[in-house]
Order: structure tokens, then sequence, then C-alpha cells
């Protein structure tokens, strides 16, 4: 009868794990929000990416799980299926979560995301691009050497650049200040609007709704 028991137990279990996303691949989406793990980062300019990430996952119903590699959550919005991860990699190995889920869920590069902080950009201000540089952030270097290409589309949430010559890891290690915290909300909503558009309506024309704007 044990012998039975257990049978039926592990079958039942493989089953459940067997069970696949039959979401077609043009309508999967990997969003790969940057920052680090540990309890000392989390309010920092450099976890922004993690921020948006939870607002993402929350608006959609979903919940965070840690897997290989990242804390993962897969959600649906109209008829797509989002993965969004958060690599446990810590910010300077980012790539090597990317590549993992981009290959595990089959998703092509130009369903990949990113999302992270950028001291170019002024506080607040949202800029979706197709390609480019990784403009100093060890994180996107990282992506970028990984997947032997910088042709993906990334999200940048600017955090400013109010620092001292030389303080630049303290700045993006640092917390926000009072009247960053107002205004950060409303910010990272719009910064979820925009993963939602270019996951609808694609990269161009997201690009043209939301930047600059």
């Amino acid at each position: 009868m044990n012998f039975i028991k257990r049978f039926i137990e592990n079958l039942s279990r493989r089953t459940k794990n067997d069970v696949k996303d039959n979401t077609p691949v043009e309508m999967k989406y990997l969003i790969a929000c940057l920052g680090n793990i540990g309890a000392e980062y989390e309010n920092t300019r450099h976890n922004i990416g993690f921020k948006i990430a939870d607002a993402l996952v929350s608006d959609l119903d979903g919940k965070f799980k840690i897997e290989r590699l990242a804390s993962v959550s897969t959600v649906k919005y109209k008829s797509r299926s989002l993965v969004v991860i958060k690599p446990t990699t810590y910010m300077n190995l980012s790539g090597k979560a990317v590549k993992y889920w981009l290959d595990k869920e089959k998703i092509k590069l130009d369903n990949l995301l990113v999302v992270l902080d950028d001291i170019a950009l002024p506080f607040g201000v949202l800029r979706l691009r197709g390609k480019g540089s990784d403009a100093g952030h060890n994180g996107l270097s990282n992506i970028i050497q990984t997947l032997g290409t910088n042709k993906f589309a990334r999200l940048r949430f600017g955090i400013g650049n109010n620092f001292a010559k030389g303080r630049q890891v303290d700045y993006v290690l640092g917390e926000w200040t009072k009247e960053e915290e107002k205004m950060l909300p409303e910010r990272i909503e719009k910064a979820v609007e925009i993963i939602k558009s270019f996951t609808t309506i694609g990269l161009a024309r997201t690009m043209n709704a939301y930047n600059n704007k």
C-alpha cells in the first residue's frame, strides 16, 4: 500500500511539473528587472528595477517564487505571458539569469525587456530604447556581454546624478530622498504602463507614445 501511495504521489508531482505554458512563442515576454538582493539594498536607487517588478506582478495578481538564478513570476496580460524576473545573482552578473530564463522559456530576443536605473537621466524620467551601449551600467554591461549583443529593449528609469565626484557608488547604493519617495509611486506606475504597452503594441509604437513625455 505504501508503495502504491508513493507511486501515485510521484506521478502527481511529475504531472504538475510537466505542465507547460502553451502560450505561442511570439506572445511570451521576459521582463528582466535589475537590482541587488538583500535587505540592505531594498530601498536603494540601484534597486528601482526590483520595485517596478513588484508593482507589475502585484498589478497582475501574481506572486514571486525563488527559482534558479532569480525570483520569478509568470503573469498574464491580454493573452500575453510575461515571465518577470528579479535576478538573485547580484547586479554585476545579471546576464547569467537573463540568458538562463530566455533559453528556458524559449523567449526570442525581440521579446526581452530589461528594466534598470540610469544616472544619465533626471529623476523619474523614463526612456525606452531598442538597443544601445551599457552607458557604464554594470548590470546592463554583463547582459550585453553574456548575450553577445546590445540589440534588445531596455527601459531606463532616471535616478539623477546629484553626487560629488568619486561618490557615484555611494549615490546609486544610497536611499531615496523624502521628496523622491513621494514621487516614486506615480513614476513606478508609469513604468508598469510602459511595460504593458511594450508587450501589446510593440517597441516602436510604445517609444513614440511614452519617450520624452
